[in-house]
Order: C-alpha cells, then structure tokens, then sequence
C-alpha cells in the first residue's frame, strides 16, 4: 500500500490512492472496477454511514481514471454563489487529457434543499458533456429527490455476513500501520477497539493515532463508557433527579455520544417497561447527535425525556 510521508494524520497519510487499497464488499469494489474498465463514471451519490470512504473510493477513481478533479465540502462552502463560482470555473474548461472532469461534493446533505441543491441539478445538466459529479453524504434522505433521478446511487454499508471478513481486512492494514509507524500493539486490544467502532474507519485510525503517542497499543485503549460509571446514570433517571442527570453529562460529555446512545440501548431495555418507546427515543436523538450545534444540551435533552417518558421495572 502506498502512503504520503509529507502527511502527520494517519486518516491522510494512508489514505487509498487506488481501488485495490480500498477495503470494500465484493459487490461494491466489482461495480467501481468496472467503471475503470470502461474508462468512464457516471454521476453518483454515495451514501452511507460516517468514515466508511465514500471521499476515499471517489479520489481513487478519479486517480485510477487519470480525471482532474476538486473536492469541495458542502459544509463549509455551501452556498450557491460559492458553489457556481467554484463549479463554473472548474467545469467550463477541457481536460487536457480529453477526459470528463469531476466534481467530489464532500458532505453534499449539508447543503440548502431549498436553494442550493435545486441549483446544483441544474449544474450537472449544464456541464454533462465536460464534467461528472459525485456526491457524498451520511443522510441519503436528506438529499432532494432530483438529485437522486440524476445520479447512480451507491450505499455504503456493510451486511452481516460480510462484516467478519471486513474487520479482518481492515485489521490486517492496521497491523501494518501499527508496524510502519514503529508502534507495539496487543493484537487483542487492537482487534477490540476496531470491533468498538466499526465500520468507521476514520474513528479508528485516530483512535489509534492517539492512543500511540505512548508507542504502545495496548488494554489502555478499551477505557470507555463502561468504566464512566453508567450505573449512577441510570440511578439518576430511576429518580428523575435532573441535577444530578445533567452533572453527570457534564462530567463525560468528552466521551463518544454514539457509545452512549449505545450503551443506554443495551442496559435499559431490561429495566424498563415502555421499550418501544425507549428505542424511540434513543434512535432519534443518535441521528440528531450527527449534526447538533451542542451535543451536551442534545444528551440532556435525550435523558430528559427518557425521565418523563419511560416508567422502570
């Protein structure tokens, strides 16, 4: 596998640069193969999860296809005029090597439904026969419909029977991270902190990056939720005792918000009676937990209704 030595981030550094570096289902790395095959992509969406490598396969196509390409991120420059601006400059003119260029629009469902997604439709017509565009995003549902009718629509997920071969791939490219950067590790712990926070390979090369300032990879990295005594928390829902609820989100809101949510899952469902309820409710604040201004008043505002809402055993 190739890497960049001018790059400190390891989500960087050892990014894929072609297809074959990229770990994937045999369905999804068959359909982008034989789009390099054919020596032409169509407009796409890929959609999925957080850190999965929606960007990561979008570069390494446009890399394995040899297409001048630009990555622009709908979260910080959504705007239309930025986006005609940048689009229009970049797409009205001839690839010198004869080839369609592309557009990556990173995080395309941070953008305006009502205004800059409509013009961005309007963009892929205008330029089809110099320019494709491919679109990422967590929330395929928060992409309008015409945006969809234009494009190829890939998900990015990963099926049960497919995970443990997966993991295994992506545990394997770890390892040689791990021995690149000179860092020990304990096989064991790695493999646990991969099986915490997969698919989200993303979460996990930085996890790793962090946790290796020590140089050694070890059970130090399996500190987690489990050890923030959740006990108290429940404790604290069980009273209804909001002061004592909203300290102690005070004091662990640092820790990953997803692992909560998560973690609540697993424990309450056998200590409550209203459990479609409690599901409920969990599964609407984890989504909102993707693109909140504030994660603690969004916890705060989960374990409120929880308190009001659910009745323990």
């Amino acid at each position: 596998m190739q890497f960049r030595d001018d790059q400190f981030l390891w989500v960087e550094k050892y990014r894929p640069r072609r297809l074959a570096d990229c770990i994937l289902p045999a369905d999804q790395r068959e359909t982008f193969e034989q789009f390099v095959a054919k020596g032409e992509i169509p407009n796409m969406l890929l959609c999925g999860g957080a850190g999965m490598g929606k960007t990561t396969v979008a570069r390494a196509l446009c890399e394995e296809l040899g297409s001048d390409y630009i990555v622009i991120n709908g979260s910080m420059n959504g705007n239309i005029d930025t986006l005609r601006n940048e689009i229009f400059s970049f797409a009205s003119t001839v690839s010198f090597e004869g080839k369609p260029k592309v557009v990556i629009l990173d995080e395309a469902d941070y953008l305006n439904p009502n205004s800059t997604q409509p013009a961005l439709r309007n963009f892929i017509e205008e330029f089809s026969k110099n320019c494709r565009f491919i679109l990422t995003c967590n929330f395929k549902n928060r992409i309008i419909a015409p945006l969809h009718s234009r494009t190829t629509v890939i998900e990015f997920k990963i099926v049960a029977a497919d995970r443990p071969k997966i993991a295994a791939g992506f545990f394997k490219r770890v390892n040689e991270i791990l021995v690149n950067e000179n860092v020990k590790s304990d096989p064991k712990s790695v493999a646990k902190l991969i099986e915490r926070h997969f698919p989200d390979y993303r979460r996990i090369l930085n996890e790793l990056q962090r946790y290796s300032v020590s140089g050694v990879i070890d059970e130090g990295v399996l500190v987690n939720m489990k050890e923030a005594n959740v006990k108290d928390l429940i404790e604290s829902l069980k009273e209804k005792d909001f002061k004592k609820m909203r300290q102690w989100v005070v004091n662990n809101i640092d820790s990953d918000p997803q692992t909560l949510f998560r973690l609540l899952y697993d424990q309450l469902t056998d200590q409550v009676k209203q459990v479609p309820q409690l599901v409920l409710l969990l599964a609407d604040y984890q989504y909102k937990a993707a693109f909140v201004a504030d994660a603690e008043i969004n916890l705060v505002a989960c374990l409120t209704e929880i308190m009001a809402a659910v009745e323990f055993k």
